[in-house]
């Protein structure tokens, strides 16, 4: 489905490198500039452009690229399909964020298996912005995601519905009982990586009120779920979260809810996939099938 010309731009793409990618499809730079010519051209519009000495992409180039992208994977999909007598799901490969692959799948996975014990699955665990990044690359089907993403860049379905809260240690003492995200601001905030869409959804709040994590008389950054809780069971600070990750801590006492009036108290995970794919109605099937 993809001619030689578009292959071409893909692999420049991959190396953001004239040279590189002559190297790869072991034809000339020459041949390659020329390729690329052919297909602005054509579509009479430039897709590269040089910053400095840095190869980049126009906003033309970013909405082929993403285009080719999705045909690229759907084309390698559909090859695989037709080769099969009869055409089943035999693997799945996706992504999942760690609340969601932590804390919010498992038990829903184990079920899927066990409905489908013939297929196989691939499921990597990474924050929000990784997740998309792989799932526009072509090396995820689909992704289960938290917090925001940009959604005209992608087709999706709501997943689920989880409570987004504030949690303390169960003995956790201030100053005096906070009400409002204003009232937290003497506390230590743990959060999450960037990228993450836990502390995603904590900043958007912030922003709301005119306020920032700096604004905290301090605030740790933690990439693992597990540790995080670990500092906050210890005392070292508060934190936000969705309230999957800690229904655990919260039934023995280990953790109690802060009740925040204005921090928002509930939030949609999402099943996402590349926009336009013709597997769309597939990927749906999937979704009630987790």
């Amino acid at each position: 489905m993809l001619d030689f010309r578009t292959r071409t731009f893909l692999t420049v793409c991959k190396h953001m490198n004239f040279t590189k990618a002559a190297e790869e499809l072991c034809i000339t730079q020459p041949a390659v500039s020329q390729h690329i010519k052919i297909l602005e051209d054509d579509y009479k519009t430039r897709f590269f452009s040089y910053k400095g000495k840095k190869l980049t992409l126009t906003t033309a180039g970013e909405l082929f690229y993403k285009t080719l992208s999705t045909i690229t994977y759907d084309d390698q999909l559909l090859r695989k399909e037709l080769l099969q007598d009869s055409p089943t799901i035999d693997h799945l490969s996706f992504g999942a964020t760690r609340t969601i692959g932590e804390f919010y799948l498992p038990d829903k996975l184990i079920h899927f298996l066990e409905e489908h014990p013939s297929i196989q699955i691939s499921m990597n665990v990474e924050n929000t912005t990784s997740l998309l990044e792989k799932l526009q690359k072509g090396e995820l089907d689909f992704a289960l995601v938290e917090g925001y993403f940009p959604k005209t860049e992608y087709s999706f379905i709501p997943y689920a519905r989880e409570n987004y809260i504030c949690v303390a240690a169960f003995d956790y003492s201030f100053e005096q009982e906070p009400h409002l995200l204003e009232d937290l601001l003497n506390e230590t905030m743990i959060v999450r990586e960037k990228g993450s869409g836990t502390r995603d959804i904590l900043e958007k709040n912030l922003e709301e009120k005119n306020l920032s994590l700096n604004d905290f008389h301090r605030h740790f950054e933690i990439g693992n779920i597990r540790v995080l809780k670990e500092l906050v069971f210890n005392h070292l600070g508060i934190t936000t979260l969705y309230e999957a990750a800690v229904t655990k801590e919260l039934s023995r006492g280990q953790l109690r809810k802060i009740e925040i009036e204005d921090l928002q108290k509930t939030h949609d995970f999402y099943f996402v996939w590349r926009k336009n794919s013709i597997f769309s109605d597939f990927y749906r099937r999937i979704a009630q099938m987790l």
